[in-house]
C-alpha cells in the first residue's frame, strides 16, 4: 500500500474539485485531486454544455484559461418548442450565456490546477474513508489499478458528483450533514454530440422541448452552428424513458439532423433538488453536484460548482490555519453557498415540485400562456414580478388554462416566502434544526397547494 499526506485532498476533477484545488494551491497549501479517470479521459463528463453566468467565474483559475472552450457565445435566449400547442416560445435569459466544449473545458481546468501548483492523481478510484472515533474525516482509501492507496489529509473536499460514494461511507451521526438524499430527487440524462452539414437556424438559442413520454424534456444546444449537443432527461421518480430511442425518434423528425454524425455520447445522473441543508461535517465538505449545487429546473450547475469549490477551499484554508476542522468551523461555507445561489435554487425547486403534479399538456398550456419575460424570471431567479392583475390578464388571454395560471401565481407567492426563509439561514449548526422545522412547514403548504407528493 502507498500512503500520501496532504493538507487537502479533493475527490473528483470536475468543476467544483478543480476550483477547490486551485484555490488551495494558490494559497500555498499542499493539495491533490484524486481522479478515477485516466489523463486522457479526465474532464470527459456528460453535460448539456450550456453555461449561464459565463461572465462570472472565480479567479483561482482565470477565465482567460478556460475561454478557448467557449465555442458559442452568441446564444442569448431560450427557445421553447411546444408541439401540443403549435407554439414556439422565445424567452430572454438573464446574464451572459455560452455553450462550451465540455471535454476541452475539463482539460483546461486540470491544467489550471497544475499551473496553480496542485497535483492530479489519475486512475485512482476512491472506495472508502478514514474517520476518527469522534467522527472527523481524516482521509480516503482507494485503488490505482491493483494497488491500494491511502490519502491522509487535514480536510477532504468531495467533488465526486451526484450520489457520491463518500457520502455512503461516512458516518454522519452527530453532524448536521444533509442525509435526506434519495434517487427520486435526481434526473437521469443522456446526450449526444452531433455534427450536421448545414448551419442550424437557431444557433443563437438554447432549444427546449417536452418529451413524448414521462416527465422530462429534450434539449438542443448549439456548440457551433454545425455542432449540436442533443440530449434529454427525466425525473427518476417517473416511469423510466428509453432515452436513446426517444432521442433518436425526435432527431428523425427534425430535418436539420438528416445525415447527422454522432461523434460522442454519454449519460449521467444529476440533482434536480434543493442544495443540501448542510454540506459540512468534521474534516469534510461537499461541493458541486455532490451537494446538489444545481439549478433544479434546468440542471445547470457549472458556475455554481466553480464558486462552491472556491468557497469550500477558502473555508478549509481558514480551518487548517486555525487548527480546527470542526463542523462549526466549516459552517460559514454553508452560509456563503446559501447567500450566493442556495436561496435562489430553493425557490426554483418549488417550480420543479409543481411540475411533478401537473399534467404535461396542462403544463405546456401554462408555459404557452405566460409572458416570456415572466417565465424567464421564474426559471432563473425563483422570483417574478407577476402580480394578480397580470395573472388575471393572462387567464383572460388564455381561456382554458386560467386555473393553471392562477395556481402558478399561488405557487409563485409560496416560492417567494420560502426564499425569504432561506435568507434567514442560521449562522450556527445548533440553530439548523429549528430553521428546518419552519422550512418544512412552508413545504407542507406548497405540497397542499400543488398536489405534489412530498419530495423530501
Amino acid at each position: 500500500m502507498t500512503s500520501y499526506e496532504y493538507d487537502i485532498a479533493v475527490v473528483g476533477a470536475g468543476t467544483a474539485g478543480c476550483y477547490a484545488a486551485a484555490t488551495a494551491a494558490n494559497a500555498g497549501l499542499d493539495v491533490v485531486v484524486i481522479e478515477r479517470k485516466d489523463s486522457e479521459e479526465a474532464g470527459h463528463i456528460a453535460c448539456g454544455d450550456a453555461l449561464k453566468g459565463a461572465d462570472a467565474f472565480p479567479d483561482a483559475i482565470p477565465k482567460s484559461k478556460i475561454q478557448p472552450a467557449f465555442t458559442n457565445t452568441a446564444v442569448d435566449h431560450g427557445r421553447f418548442e411546444i408541439p401540443s400547442h403549435d407554439t414556439v416560445l422565445e424567452i430572454p435569459v438573464p446574464g451572459e450565456l455560452a455553450v462550451i466544449d465540455r471535454w476541452e473545458y475539463g482539460r483546461l481546468l486540470i491544467e489550471g490546477v497544475e499551473e496553480a501548483g496542485g497535483e492530479i492523481h489519475y486512475d485512482t478510484v476512491v472506495q472508502d474513508v478514514i474517520q476518527d472515533d469522534d467522527g472527523t474525516v481524516r482521509g480516503v482509501v482507494g485503488t490505482r489499478k491493483t494497488e491500494t492507496v491511502e490519502y491522509d489529509a487535514e480536510i477532504i473536499i468531495d467533488g465526486a458528483g451526484s450520489l457520491s460514494l463518500l457520502q455512503d461511507k461516512i458516518d454522519f451521526e452527530g453532524s448536521t450533514f444533509d442525509t435526506d438524499v434519495r434517487y427520486s430527487q435526481f434526473c437521469s440524462a443522456y446526450r449526444e454530440i452531433l455534427e450536421v452539414d448545414e448551419p442550424v437556424e437557431w444557433d443563437d438559442a438554447l432549444v427546449f422541448k417536452p418529451t413524448k413520454r414521462a416527465a422530462g424534456y429534450l434539449w438542443y444546444f448549439p456548440r457551433t452552428e454545425t455542432t449540436i449537443n442533443a440530449g434529454l432527461g427525466f425525473q427518476m421518480n417517473e416511469e423510466p424513458m428509453q432515452m436513446i430511442d426517444d432521442l433518436k425518434e425526435d432527431l428523425r423528425d427534425r430535418t436539420e439532423f438528416n445525415e447527422a454524425e454522432v461523434v460522442d455520447k454519454l449519460g449521467a445522473a444529476l440533482p434536480t433538488r434543493r442544495v443540501y441543508d448542510s454540506a459540512v461535517a468534521p474534516g469534510y465538505l461537499a461541493a458541486g453536484d455532490a451537494a446538489a449545487h444545481v439549478n433544479p429546473t434546468t440542471g445547470g450547475g457549472i458556475a455554481g460548482a466553480a464558486y462552491a469549490g472556491q468557497y469550500a477551499a477558502e473555508q478549509a484554508i481558514e480551518a487548517i490555519e486555525q487548527g480546527d476542522v470542526s463542523e462549526a468551523m466549516l459552517w460559514h461555507y454553508n452560509e456563503r453557498v446559501m447567500e450566493h445561489f442556495g436561496t435562489r435554487y430553493a425557490g426554483l425547486d418549488v417550480y420543479n415540485i409543481l411540475s411533478t403534479a401537473v399534467d404535461v399538456d396542462d403544463l405546456m398550456g401554462l408555459l404557452a400562456a405566460l409572458p416570456g419575460e415572466k417565465l424567464a424570471e421564474a426559471l432563473y431567479t425563483g422570483r417574478t414580478s407577476m402580480g394578480p392583475l397580470l395573472a388575471a390578464r393572462c387567464a383572460i388571454d388564455s381561456f382554458g388554462y386560467w386555473r393553471q395560471i392562477v395556481d402558478f401565481y399561488k405557487v409563485k407567492q409560496l416560492a417567494e416566502k420560502l426564499m425569504t426563509h432561506y435568507e434567514r439561514y442560521p449562522a450556527t449548526p445548533a440553530a439548523l434544526s429549528g430553521w428546518q422545522r419552519q422550512r418544512d412547514a412552508l413545504l407542507e403548504t406548497i405540497y397542499e397547494t400543488t398536489g405534489a407528493e412530498p419530495k423530501y
